[in-house]
């Protein structure tokens, strides 16, 4: 148990999975919560002079149906795992901590509303002004900016993030705060150092590699900078991947936009319905005629958040005009969106190395419709679709690198192989090749040598220690070839290995 306790020590405020052979376990306070949460059974295991210590586990593969209710319930959840194959390993088995999963950073589909941000709020406080930073890891949206103390309620509502960061030396104020706006909202008290603004300010140019945040809009934002770095080593932490999705972060103008409060959006069931607080019966149930889950984020953002400025109302009003005018071009944008998958986190999947074979393949589905989508905008008259038009890219080099890559339809992990197609990788086919056809090649080499060396008996054989090897008897020791290379001499025979058979084990 002293490796379970080293990681635990590390992650105490988390429920830690930890990997056992082919399961995922949990021992002491977070059995009886898993077990509760989960409803699996708790048991106990002999934990030497300790006594007996509470233990609750499923199978591994079986983490992704359990996780997401754990996380639901407003935990934090380590997955620690194996890191080596326990065949292989000298000793106790290598673990780490890959990933730590909460209510405001995750990637999982399965925790995840396909038409709704999954927010993740860091808040710093300088001389009565706020900074605010929010992030979804999900998409790259990565948001900064600051207000009055006064107008920070009045924002997390506006917001409704998933998770909130802020410094213990501010957990009374803003403790008492976020519970009066939503008592279920998850609070995540950082240590103060990590709310100053030396470090976040190091931190966000390193990430994005500049030397200064000016191109960003956002370096005379102090408050602003230190919650977003608050956000990013926490995303750092968490994740343990690479970050390159979030290639920017953005300046937000709360002014901008109509303040919409938490009984406000109740009493006039924007988004959600004042029965059961679920979608069905609100207005966005009703306005909800999006084809993809991007489209069906941006509308929840423009409904919740209102504009203020006429100018962009009227453009969109026009582009609506515009498109209800054109009934074929309409119903044509429709079908082609419809086959068009949610590129925003499709990618961030891939950018962090969780995505499935079957992800990259949508990736390449949805990018082979953008030509179409174009050629249907630039029909159009406004000026707000044409210019949709023209940021659309549709990256025709990452679609022919994924159609020579992988197959068309690979199956759905990658530990189930057969993902690449014949002809991409000289060097894969000839792996491939090897562990289809082995056997035969063994037998092929056999008979071969036997041919060559006038050994009936002679074998190729293998084991654990030695790998391959050719097994001759004493009684044609006279018979060896110059290129047998002496391994091991037994009672009865003589094992040999060959630079040909050696190559071949060494593939």
């Amino acid at each position: 148990m002293a490796q379970y306790y080293k990681v635990k020590q590390a992650h105490p405020d988390t429920i830690l999975l930890f990997r056992v052979g082919d399961f995922f376990e949990t021992f002491e306070e977070d059995a009886k919560l898993a077990s509760k949460v989960l409803g699996i059974t708790l048991t106990k295991r002999s934990n030497g002079y300790a006594g007996d210590t509470p233990l609750a586990g499923f199978p591994h593969h079986a983490i992704d149906t359990y996780l997401p209710k754990l996380v639901r319930a407003g935990y934090r959840v380590a997955v620690c795992e194996q890191m080596e194959n326990p065949k292989f390993a000298k000793g106790i088995v290598k673990r780490e901590v890959v990933e730590v999963v909460t209510p405001g950073v995750t990637l999982s589909d399965k925790l995840l509303d396909h038409k709704k941000n999954n927010y993740l709020l860091a808040i710093s406080i300088l001389d009565q002004i706020c900074g605010l930073s929010f992030c979804d890891i999900s998409t790259g949206e990565f948001y900064v900016f600051e207000i009055p103390l006064s107008q920070l309620g009045e924002q997390i509502e506006s917001i409704n993030p998933s998770e909130f960061l802020i410094p213990k030396r501010d957990k009374e104020f803003l403790g008492k705060l976020i519970e009066r706006i939503n008592p279920s909202l998850r609070i995540t008290k950082l240590e103060d150092w990590i709310f100053s603004f030396d470090f976040a300010n190091e931190l966000l140019k390193n990430h994005f590699k500049t030397v200064t945040l000016k191109g960003f809009g956002i370096e005379n934002l102090s408050a602003g900078i230190i919650a977003a770095g608050a956000v990013l080593n926490y995303l750092n932490e968490t994740q343990r991947v690479n970050l390159s999705h979030l290639n920017r972060i953005s300046l937000y103008n709360p002014s901008d936009y109509m303040i919409l409060d938490h009984s406000t959006k109740r009493n006039l069931e924007i988004t959600f319905s004042m029965n059961d607080g679920g979608r069905e019966g609100s207005l966005i149930s009703i306005l909800d005629k999006t084809q993809t889950a991007m489209g069906g984020r941006l509308l929840k953002k423009w409904i919740s958040a209102p504009l203020r400025d006429l100018d962009p109302i009227k453009k969109r009003h026009d582009s609506v005009d515009e498109l209800l005018k054109n009934k074929k071009v309409r119903k044509d944008l429709t079908e082609n969106l419809n086959e068009i998958g949610d590129l925003e986190r499709l990618i961030s999947r891939i950018c962090t190395a969780r995505a499935t074979p079957r992800e990259v393949v949508a990736v390449k589905s949805s990018l082979k419709k953008i030509p179409a989508t174009k050629e249907l905008l630039d029909q159009l008259k406004v000026s707000t679709l044409k210019n949709i038009s023209d940021q659309l890219d549709p990256l025709e080099n990452i679609v022919e690198k994924i159609s020579t890559a992988i197959i068309d339809s690979p199956p759905a992990a990658i530990n189930e192989g057969g993902i690449i197609r014949n002809g991409f990788s000289p060097e894969l086919d000839e792996l491939r090749d090897i562990s289809l056809h082995g056997k035969e090649w063994i037998a092929t080499l056999q008979q071969t040598e036997r041919e060559r060396t006038g050994i009936p008996s002679l074998k190729v054989n293998f084991n654990n220690v030695f790998g391959y090897y050719i097994d001759i008897s004493h009684t044609h020791k006279n018979k060896i070839p110059d290129n047998y290379i002496r391994k091991q001499t037994l009672v009865n025979s003589e094992r040999y290995i060959t630079p040909e058979l050696k190559e071949y084990e060494d593939k």
